[in-house]
């Protein structure tokens, strides 16, 4: 694929900074320890010819082709889908898991970090989280409550940008004591749940207590929610590593919640003043939709960290939800769900496009290649 055909993200000054990033993380989940048993007996079984990011890019696609299966069988998350296909969904999930935690450390064993390694895992990381959302949403049958459907399918999305905020505040990703990899064993066991008692397991009301078993995932989402945002705006507010505790890029470090919260507004004043009760009808659609636009500034947000760079509003990301709101507000003349599939191709390539466009560069500036090892002669050292 000829490098000139993609544009350019980064300037000159900002590669130069990114070949001075340093990684920078803290603190350990209560399985990471015991998972790691596993996964260094993994990377083991791994040829040291495969590259790391084919590692990442091939997780992240089974993971979401198991996920678009589901979504096939439950457009609205309310219907029932085979149990093989929640089975193949937490197979999916886990082999993400896998691959993803081990990417770093086949890095290390062919010696070949390098930032664009780092780049692309917290990328796959990204798109991962939106389909992760939404099957989550649909192994409980929780679109037959969309205003849950909506707070549980967003705000994943934005945990995982929160986790990048601080980040970008502080210069160091952090990991709680229940974290990512926690999280995702949650998730499988829901997914095993419905494979072997239905969607309409959710519904069963538990005795003596009275409540629905739904209610218990709800809550899990809701009280992970706020122990995280605790955690993550203590450090934001907290202020930062750079000049009067601003950000690494010595920029406000508010300024990210103008991006998220632009999109989460967006996508709830579209949500609510549908005419078509666009989000009730196509839940999945709509969540997959808003979720390669929050993929995209996160990875602009990874950007800006590594990069010290500062994190500039305008942005092509916001054309599809743009389209969205502007025909609702000409009485939507054009049929919403048409602007909704619009609005998904549009994210999606501009995704794509930023993306591509970002890996190749930074390829070429390091003089590595993007999905196989370069020779140690001609591969740029850390």
């Amino acid at each position: 694929m000829p490098h000139s055909l993609w544009f350019d993200p980064l300037t000159p000054a900002q590669l130069k900074r990114l070949e001075e990033h340093k990684y920078s993380a803290s603190g350990r989940s209560l399985f990471e320890p015991p998972c790691q048993i596993f996964w260094n007996w993994l990377v083991q079984q791994i040829p040291t010819w495969v590259a790391p990011n084919t590692l990442t890019i091939v997780g992240l696609l089974i993971n979401v082709v198991t996920t678009l299966i589901l979504v096939l069988y439950c457009p609205t998350a309310t219907e029932e889908a085979p149990a093989w296909a929640f089975i193949l969904s937490a197979l999916g999930l886990f082999i993400y898991q896998s691959l993803d935690a081990i990417d770093g450390k086949q890095a290390r064993r062919t010696n070949s970090s390098s930032a664009l390694g780092e780049l692309f895992d917290h990328g796959c990381d990204a798109v991962s989280t939106v389909f992760v959302a939404v099957g989550t949403c649909i192994s409980c049958g929780i679109g037959t409550l969309p205003n849950w459907m909506f707070f549980c399918g967003f705000i994943g999305m934005f945990m995982f940008f929160c986790a990048h905020w601080q980040t970008y505040v502080s210069g160091t990703l952090r990991f709680g004591l229940v974290d990512v990899t926690e999280v995702q064993f949650a998730i499988m066991i829901m997914y095993l749940m419905s494979a072997f008692g239905g969607v309409s397991l959710w519904d069963t009301t538990l005795p003596v207590i009275g409540m629905k078993l739904l209610v218990f995932p709800v809550m899990g989402i809701t009280g992970g929610a706020l122990y995280s945002c605790y955690n993550y705006f203590y450090v934001i507010l907290n202020g930062g590593v750079g000049k009067n505790g601003s950000t690494v890029a010595d920029t406000s470090v508010l300024t990210p919640g103008l991006h998220i919260g632009l999109i989460l507004t967006l996508a709830f004043i579209i949500f609510k003043k549908s005419s078509s009760h666009l989000f009730e009808h196509h839940p999945c659609l709509y969540l997959l939709t808003f979720g390669m636009v929050i993929s995209k500034i996160s990875n602009k947000l990874v950007i800006a960290h590594m990069t010290k760079s500062e994190l500039h509003l305008p942005d092509t990301a916001f054309i599809g939800p743009g389209l969205l709101f502007l025909n609702q507000y000409f009485n939507s003349f054009i049929d919403e769900h048409i602007v909704l599939w619009i609005a998904m191709v549009l994210s999606l390539l501009d995704l794509t496009r930023y993306c591509t466009g970002l890996c190749l560069q930074i390829a070429a500036h390091l003089r590595i290649r993007v999905f196989s090892i370069t020779p140690p002669s001609n591969a740029h050292r850390d």
